[in-house]
């Protein structure tokens, strides 16, 4: 699996296929492999004429681990997407995030849109400016001893997918803490990208898709039938107006 140093922290990631370059930045306490290669986004794209590039984020999969919040900011988590572009040569890129990596590429679009042909924020709307979800209760559930010791339901539904995904529980921890930073009202009607915002109807994480495109100018908003957080992100809908999206954008 390639790698390549932003600073001092090693970021996995896969580059596959050939045409026009898509960057995939998944999830908190995912990984590119459980985000993008299980529910065969890579293949899919791959199929569409696309290059695929994913990366692990810090703290997840087989980047480095870091323990302390502030190095989690999502500025700091956004360097690594750009580095990886300039690693790899590319000045410009489509860029989908799922949820986190969905607030990690707003802020791409948001401050540096020479890079960015267009952004997909999957699984995320107004939590990007208001804020809920996840929050201190996961933290806490993430070190906690084990399991049985975790009460909160959503903190035991995060620890447990954590477990059986072998992550490091403290780097996400951590994590968890420090990608908190929201974005403005007024920044998200700065963003002058195009813009497809894909949430689940039954996703009670993201915060509403139409609200948020409202904000955003000209972006285009897809709601996906029947589908939670956690059940949107390979969901046929959500492929079929992803690469209706990236066609138009030709």
């Amino acid at each position: 699996m390639p790698s390549f140093h932003n600073g001092t922290v090693e970021i996995a990631f896969l580059d596959e296929g050939e045409g026009d370059p898509i960057v995939l930045v998944h999830g908190f306490a995912s990984s590119k492999n459980v985000n993008w290669v299980y529910p065969t986004w890579v293949s899919d794209l791959r199929k569409d004429g696309r290059r695929v590039i994913a990366l692990d984020n810090r703290g997840h999969g087989d980047s480095t681990k870091l323990y302390e919040p502030a190095q989690y900011s999502i500025a700091e988590m956004a360097s690594d997407v750009t580095a990886l572009l300039d690693h790899l040569g590319i000045a410009s890129a489509d860029i989908m995030g799922y949820s986190l990596g969905g607030r990690i590429a707003g802020h791409i679009a948001l401050t540096a849109p020479p890079r960015v042909r267009s952004a997909i924020f999957g699984g995320v709307g107004m939590a990007m400016i208001e804020g809920g979800g996840p929050g201190e209760n996961v933290a806490a559930a993430l070190e906690a001893p084990s399991l049985d010791d975790v009460t909160d339901p959503v903190g035991r539904t995060f620890r447990a997918f954590a477990d059986q995904t072998r992550s490091d529980r403290l780097a996400l921890a951590a994590c968890m803490r420090g990608s908190r930073g929201l974005m403005s009202r007024e920044d998200a009607g700065r963003i002058d990208v195009p813009v497809l915002i894909a949430v689940g109807t039954a996703d009670e994480v993201a915060g509403s898709a139409p609200a948020l495109g409202a904000l955003i100018p000209g972006a285009d908003v897809l709601e996906i039938p029947n589908r939670d957080h956690m059940r949107a992100v390979g969901d046929k809908v959500y492929k079929a107006g992803v690469i209706d999206f990236l066609s138009r954008r030709k």
